[in-house]
């Protein structure tokens, strides 16, 4: 049996550092650790996240609190049906001074990046900002621009108003890494969330300016990221966890070997690019746990946030109120652990 101390001593500083960064985060932001981890997971795994929740539920908090703690720049972008695409991704403007056109560059340019109601803005508009972030590049004018090597999404969907909506297609909901779904808080983080509320009020009456500080002081450059996602995509993946991931996502697109009713319930099936994810993240868990390996409990953990916006009902199972979740819960259950 291994000694704890040493297992202890192997953890590498990096992860102690996000793992600081994960409590610290889960500390202003009460009630949603989950989210929270979430967004850590998402930056390890460098993808883009999809949040659906209710409004007044700490979505904007949670992302502008972790661009504080990192070497980076922040911007909301509110998604409206007027917005243009180059709203985003900025836009040529003649300087008659100097006789030619200069590129200002507009709010994706920044390595942090809110979508805020990313449905409510056309078609035309989120295709812009979805391949700002499948491509890390915005062509404009014939010229093409690099996006920061930093660069994280999260765009955000209202679950009550849907009237003038433009809902994500699949094969664009699909370039989401993960599309997380959050409720309510509890009673006991509501009351922590009003003390907080109450102090913070307290601080800015003093000052009498809005409180961007953060109190614990800690701050992670690029260069940590980078060394984070590099040590992430080093974690030890064995071939039995490995198949394990793959016949996940093989039971969404033929799930007859395994239950002939969850194959009549499923439309569509996860994409390999689902099957990246998973990989993806599962490492960034395993490494966030402060472990050099994946475990299947790890590709269980992050499974359903993965793919419940990659396995689509069919018809007769949205009748019988069967959502993504529930199939991914059911695709879970029909695998076999390795």
């Amino acid at each position: 049996m291994s000694d704890p101390i040493a297992v202890q001593s192997r953890t590498p500083p990096l992860a102690e550092r996000f793992r600081a960064l994960r409590d610290a985060l889960a500390q202003e932001i009460v009630g949603q650790s989950h989210l929270v981890e979430r967004l850590i997971i998402a930056l390890l795994a460098d993808g883009h996240l999809l949040v659906e929740g209710a409004p007044g539920l700490a979505k904007t908090t949670a992302i502008r609190a972790l661009a504080s703690r990192l070497d980076a720049t922040f911007a909301r972008i509110q998604f409206t049906p007027d917005l243009l695409p180059a709203d985003l991704t900025g836009t040529d403007v003649w300087r008659p001074n100097e006789g030619r056109f200069e590129f200002v560059p507009g709010p994706v340019f920044h390595p942090i990046v809110l979508a805020d109601e990313i449905n409510r803005a056309p078609a035309k508009v989120q295709s812009a900002l979805l391949e700002a972030m499948g491509e890390r590049q915005v062509s404009v004018g014939g010229r093409t621009y690099a996006l920061p090597s930093l660069f994280l999404v999260m765009a955000t969907q209202n679950p009550i108003e849907q009237e003038g909506t433009f809902p994500l297609p699949e094969a664009q909901l699909d370039r989401f890494l993960m599309h997380v779904v959050i409720g309510y808080p509890d009673v006991g983080a509501e009351s922590k969330i009003l003390s907080i509320a109450r102090e913070r009020a307290r601080r800015e009456q003093a000052s009498g300016t809005p409180n961007s500080q953060t109190a614990d002081g800690l701050h992670l450059s690029a260069d940590e990221v980078q060394a984070a996602r590099q040590q992430v995509l080093d974690v030890h993946l064995s071939e039995p966890v490995e198949r394990y991931l793959i016949e996940i996502v093989l039971a969404s697109r033929s799930a007859q070997r395994y239950d002939s009713e969850l194959q009549r319930r499923i439309a569509w099936g996860a994409s390999p690019r689902g099957t990246i994810a998973l990989e993806r993240c599962a490492r960034a868990r395993a490494w966030l746990e402060g472990r050099d390996y994946v475990t299947p409990d790890d590709v269980r953990a992050v499974a359903v946030d993965v793919l419940r916006h990659r396995i689509l009902p069919s018809y007769e199972a949205t009748a019988e109120g069967w959502d993504g979740e529930r199939l991914v819960n059911e695709v879970l259950r029909v695998v076999p652990l390795p």
